[in-house]
Order: C-alpha cells, then structure tokens, then sequence
C-alpha cells in the first residue's frame, strides 16, 4: 500500500508545494492554492492517491488496471491511482510531477514567476 510519506518525499521539494489535511480524511498537495495530488488516508480508500493526468492520457490510463477516473474530478481529468503496486519504480513520481506541472502551467504569470525564483 502506498503511504502519504512517499507522496512526500517525491512532491515537498518542488517549488511552492503545499500539503494540508482536508475534508477529514484526504491530504491534499498543492502548488499556489490549487491541487495536484490528494491521498486517502482512512476508510476503504485509504491508500489511493489521485492526480491531474494530460487530457489525450486520460481515457487510455483510465482502461488500464489500477486506475479509474478521479471521483469528483474524473470530468477535470483527474484519475485515481487503485493499484500503485502495478507501477513500474519512477512510474508515480513521473505521474505527479506531471500533474503539478500542469497545474503550474494554468497559474496566472506572476504566481509562475515567483515559483520559478523559488526554485
């Protein structure tokens, strides 16, 4: 099972990374107020790691063993990870930066500045 520790060892290096407990249950990592990443953390989903995907990957990942579209963000994109055994090493770490990619590629100029002079 994939813990949150590992989530933080890939992503809290990363220019402006945030993380915070939400919604009771979900850690949630974000770069300038806007999600990336959010793992479950209790309950039958405890271990399942969501993450934005590029929009041509989404329905070719979402065919694949171990993932599913991301409940109330599958429409944005965004798919779950139910089987992180089924990666190959590296695999998850080139999924999440990925995702906090595209979420930087989003942010208004000056938010993109100031995480480049962070860095």
């Amino acid at each position: 099972m994939l813990e949150s520790g590992e989530l933080d060892s890939i992503c809290a290096g990363w220019p402006g990374v945030s993380s915070a407990l939400k919604w009771e249950v979900d850690l949630v990592y974000s770069v300038a107020g806007k999600m990336f990443a959010v793992y479950c953390t209790l309950g039958l989903e405890r271990g399942r790691v969501s993450f934005k995907v590029d929009a041509d990957r989404f329905l070719e990942l979402t065919e694949q063993p171990g993932f599913m579209p991301a409940p109330y963000q599958g429409h944005a994109f965004w798919v779950t990870l139910t089987g992180p055994e089924r990666l190959a090493p590296g695999d998850l770490e080139a999924f999440l930066r990925r995702s906090y990619e595209l979420v930087v590629e989003k942010l208004p100029p000056k938010a993109r500045r100031e995480l480049g002079e962070a860095s």
